[in-house]
């Protein structure tokens, strides 16, 4: 009766779904006519304009309505809240138990929640000229092979170390994700103390099966553009590319981060230059300096990334 093929028996199960969606909507069609006769209170939704929306005049409609209320554009949110108070009445004079409707509801208010904390959290990151710190935990993958699910108790002590120092030296927290943290600060000063503490928290605390566990450290001082999702601009992958050169216990600096801090450094502390290095994705080489002091591993293996040819002066022939 319903010309049903065998290839559409094998169709995915959202298929169906979509289609019997299609069907409801078809028998729940108002023709103008009888549309014209029902009352503003047969519609969950009358805008401002006596436009009316998601007709509730039977249990058909109701479920239709149910089915619609996210795709319906609202003036405002009061205006939502109303039409939705009005088809959980109409649902309930018809019985209908709108399971799957506050299942949806829940899913959509938590991520308007997430988003909404996001862009609070956005407007609190400090704009203009800043310093980003990126670190990465240094043989991640091994780690996660010796320890199995001890690993995720490794990595929350791990950002826990360095959220404590992030926030002593006036950092933002930008973003945490896997093995890499990533921090923003107003000052690169602050940007090296929270380097510093980092470091030597890490060394102090006992790992478990007296595992070694060190992250390297990358600085950039640059501007960006910061939107509702965060940084964008060349800085922030300038960053990640010196963070991901290093070694773990080690802290490098970009050229633009070593002369924003210029003299500006606690006692003790050197900044020693490793030369110019290509960094993947930029289009120019530039010199890292590794931040030295008497309590930070001195000693590393060449820079995970290549060192740019030297510049060769060229006389022009007459």
């Amino acid at each position: 009766m319903w010309g049903v093929s065998h290839a559409s028996l094998r169709r995915p199960r959202h298929t169906y779904h979509f289609a019997l969606r299609e069907i409801q909507k078809l028998l729940a069609e108002l023709d103008a006519s009888t549309r014209a006769r029902l009352r503003d209170s047969s519609f969950a939704y009358v805008d401002s304009q006596g436009r009316r929306r998601l007709p509730i005049n039977d249990a058909s409609h109701v479920r239709n309505a149910l089915a619609r209320f996210d795709q319906t554009a609202f003036e405002n949110d009061a205006a939502r809240e109303r039409a939705r108070q009005r088809l959980l009445r109409a649902a309930k004079r018809y019985g209908i138990v709108p399971i799957g409707f506050f299942d949806g509801q829940l899913r959509k208010e938590r991520r308007q929640g997430q988003i909404k904390a996001r862009s609070a959290d956005v407007a609190r990151l400090p704009r203009g000229m800043v310093t980003f710190l990126l670190t990465d935990i240094e043989g991640s993958t091994r780690l996660l092979q010796r320890l199995g699910d001890a690993y995720s108790a490794v990595l929350r002590d791990v950002r826990a170390l360095i959220r404590t120092n992030v926030r002593r030296a006036s950092g933002h927290e930008v973003d945490a994700h896997a093995d890499e943290f990533f921090v923003v600060f107003q000052r690169p000063l602050h940007a090296l103390d929270a380097a510093l503490g980092i470091q030597r928290s890490l060394s102090k605390r006992d790992w478990p099966d007296g595992l070694d566990v060190r992250v390297r450290i990358g600085i950039h001082t640059g501007r960006s553009t910061l939107t509702e999702t965060g940084y964008v601009g060349i800085a922030v992958h300038t960053a990640a590319r010196v963070c991901s050169a290093g070694h773990g216990g080690q802290i490098l600096l970009s050229s633009a981060a070593h002369d924003a801090l210029g003299e500006d450094r606690a006692e003790g502390i050197a900044f020693r230059s490793l030369g110019r290095y290509v960094l993947a994705g930029l289009p120019e080489a530039d010199t890292l300096f590794q931040v030295e002091a008497a309590d930070l591993i001195a000693r590393f293996p060449r820079l995970r990334t290549n060192a740019a040819r030297p510049r060769i002066a060229v006389a022009r022939l007459r």
